[in-house]
Protein backbone atom coordinates (compact mmCIF):
# COMPACT_ATOMS: atom_id res chain seq x y z
CA UNK A 1 0.00 0.00 0.00
CA UNK A 2 1.41 3.40 -0.96
CA UNK A 3 1.83 6.13 1.64
CA UNK A 4 -0.99 8.04 -0.06
CA UNK A 5 -3.30 5.05 0.37
CA UNK A 6 -2.18 4.65 3.99
CA UNK A 7 -3.06 8.29 4.67
CA UNK A 8 -6.47 7.93 3.04
CA UNK A 9 -7.17 4.81 5.10
CA UNK A 10 -6.09 6.52 8.34
CA UNK A 11 -8.26 9.57 7.64
CA UNK A 12 -11.30 7.29 7.18
CA UNK A 13 -11.45 7.17 11.00
CA UNK A 14 -12.58 10.82 10.87
CA UNK A 15 -15.61 9.83 8.78
CA UNK A 16 -14.96 12.56 6.23
CA UNK A 17 -17.75 13.81 4.00
CA UNK A 18 -15.04 15.07 1.65
CA UNK A 19 -11.41 13.96 1.53
CA UNK A 20 -8.56 14.98 -0.73
CA UNK A 21 -5.04 13.76 -0.09
CA UNK A 22 -2.41 15.04 -2.48
CA UNK A 23 1.22 13.97 -2.72
CA UNK A 24 3.03 17.28 -3.27
CA UNK A 25 6.52 15.82 -2.96
CA UNK A 26 7.29 16.76 -6.56
CA UNK A 27 7.16 20.41 -5.46
CA UNK A 28 9.97 19.89 -2.94
CA UNK A 29 13.53 18.64 -2.87
CA UNK A 30 13.33 16.09 -0.06
CA UNK A 31 12.41 13.05 -2.16
CA UNK A 32 9.32 11.05 -2.93
CA UNK A 33 6.39 10.52 -0.55
CA UNK A 34 7.52 13.22 1.87
CA UNK A 35 5.12 16.18 1.45
CA UNK A 36 1.33 15.84 1.55
CA UNK A 37 -1.69 18.09 1.58
CA UNK A 38 -4.94 16.89 3.13
CA UNK A 39 -8.33 18.52 2.82
CA UNK A 40 -10.66 16.90 5.32
CA UNK A 41 -14.32 17.80 5.81
CA UNK A 42 -15.83 16.11 8.84
CA UNK A 43 -18.64 16.77 11.29
CA UNK A 44 -16.14 15.60 13.96
CA UNK A 45 -14.48 19.03 13.65
CA UNK A 46 -17.61 20.90 14.82
CA UNK A 47 -16.91 23.03 17.86
CA UNK A 48 -13.13 22.45 17.67
CA UNK A 49 -10.52 25.13 17.05
CA UNK A 50 -7.73 24.55 14.52
CA UNK A 51 -5.32 23.11 17.10
CA UNK A 52 -7.86 20.55 18.35
CA UNK A 53 -8.76 19.61 14.78
CA UNK A 54 -5.12 19.01 13.91
CA UNK A 55 -4.62 16.97 17.08
CA UNK A 56 -7.57 14.81 16.03
CA UNK A 57 -5.99 14.29 12.60
CA UNK A 58 -2.58 13.45 14.11
CA UNK A 59 -4.24 10.91 16.42
CA UNK A 60 -5.84 9.22 13.41
CA UNK A 61 -2.40 8.87 11.80
CA UNK A 62 -0.63 7.28 14.75
CA UNK A 63 2.85 6.07 13.80
CA UNK A 64 2.35 7.08 10.17
CA UNK A 65 2.86 10.72 11.22
CA UNK A 66 6.52 9.99 11.96
CA UNK A 67 7.05 8.87 8.36
CA UNK A 68 6.15 12.27 6.87
CA UNK A 69 8.31 15.33 6.46
CA UNK A 70 5.40 17.71 5.90
CA UNK A 71 1.63 17.52 6.08
CA UNK A 72 -0.44 20.58 5.21
CA UNK A 73 -3.85 20.23 6.85
CA UNK A 74 -7.00 21.98 5.77
CA UNK A 75 -9.81 20.93 8.11
CA UNK A 76 -13.42 22.02 7.73
CA UNK A 77 -16.83 21.25 9.13
CA UNK A 78 -19.45 20.47 6.46
CA UNK A 79 -20.93 23.95 6.99
CA UNK A 80 -17.55 25.66 6.55
CA UNK A 81 -16.87 23.60 3.44
CA UNK A 82 -20.25 24.56 1.97
CA UNK A 83 -19.24 28.22 2.32
CA UNK A 84 -15.56 27.85 1.37
CA UNK A 85 -15.79 25.12 -1.27
CA UNK A 86 -12.02 24.84 -1.78
CA UNK A 87 -8.77 24.78 0.15
CA UNK A 88 -6.03 27.29 -0.61
CA UNK A 89 -3.30 26.33 -3.04
CA UNK A 90 -0.03 25.21 -1.54
CA UNK A 91 2.80 27.71 -1.72
CA UNK A 92 5.70 27.15 -4.06
CA UNK A 93 8.65 25.52 -2.36
CA UNK A 94 11.30 28.07 -1.45
CA UNK A 95 14.03 25.52 -0.96
CA UNK A 96 15.78 25.45 2.35
CA UNK A 97 16.43 21.74 2.24
CA UNK A 98 19.75 20.61 3.63
CA UNK A 99 19.85 18.22 0.66
CA UNK A 100 20.52 21.21 -1.62
CA UNK A 101 23.77 22.25 0.09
Amino acid sequence: MSKLEQLQAAFAALQPQHLEVLDESHMHSRGLETHYKAVIVSPQFSGLNAVKRHQKVYASLGELMGQLHALALHTYTPEEWAQQGAAPDSPTCRGGSQHEH
